[in-house]
């Protein structure tokens, strides 16, 4: 197997590593959209994401790697429901984005994770979804424990002290190919959707 097989978490490292922004805080200028490069690495993605079992908006109970990411083309971001002002938006615009994405949305997942597992159980969760107009196959909204949560997000860059402090940076990534992307959440629903659909193309070489 060719040394390029064993990218992935490495960069997920850097990339994840790098979300410093916080939810009420304004963001340094910064491309809207920019592409991680790949570096070497062995570790497995399963280790790294971790098959923790989380609970769907629909009271499923589904493990974050194996049954959320594994071999799928993923939009990763962090709300909560009690938020007023940029999780709504955000929800919104990425609403915008799945209509922009067309028949293609259908093969590109949307997860959400909750930074108030507290509060934000299957059934909170899914009134948000029904209130903000997403509920569908495509876009999972999930929850847990705190222990749980606190795993799962600190995997992706989110180790937050209080719901409010978490990132609003969303994470693209086309799991299989172990290619990653950070996106502002004030990039423009095109440029989103556009993203999205160059990581839905197969890799040359491949």
């Amino acid at each position: 197997m060719r040394t390029i097989d064993w990218i992935a978490l490495s960069v997920c490292f850097y990339l994840f590593s790098s979300l410093a922004f916080a939810h009420e805080s304004h963001e340094a200028p910064a491309p809207a959209v920019a592409a991680t490069q790949p570096a070497t690495g062995t570790r497995d993605a399963r280790t790294w994401f971790t098959d923790t079992p989380l609970q769907d908006q629909n009271g499923q109970t589904l493990r974050f790697y194996s049954d959320a990411l594994q071999n799928r083309v993923v939009l990763l971001n962090v709300i909560f429901t009690r938020c007023n002002d940029a999780c709504p938006l955000i929800t919104r615009k990425l609403k915008d984005v799945r209509e922009l994405l067309g028949d293609k949305a259908d093969g590109i997942t949307f997860i959400s994770l909750t930074s108030d597992p507290l509060r934000d159980t299957p059934a909170v969760l899914k009134a948000y979804t029904l209130k903000q107009g997403v509920d569908g196959p495509h876009w999972l909204f999930l929850t847990g424990d705190k222990a749980q949560m606190d795993l799962v997000l600190g995997r992706i860059g989110q180790i937050v002290p209080t719901p409010e402090q978490h990132s609003t940076q969303l994470i693209v990534g086309d799991v299989a190919n172990k290619r990653w992307s950070k996106i502002r959440p004030d990039a423009p629903a095109a440029a989103i959707a556009q993203r999205l659909q160059l990581l839905t193309m197969p890799v040359a070489g491949r």
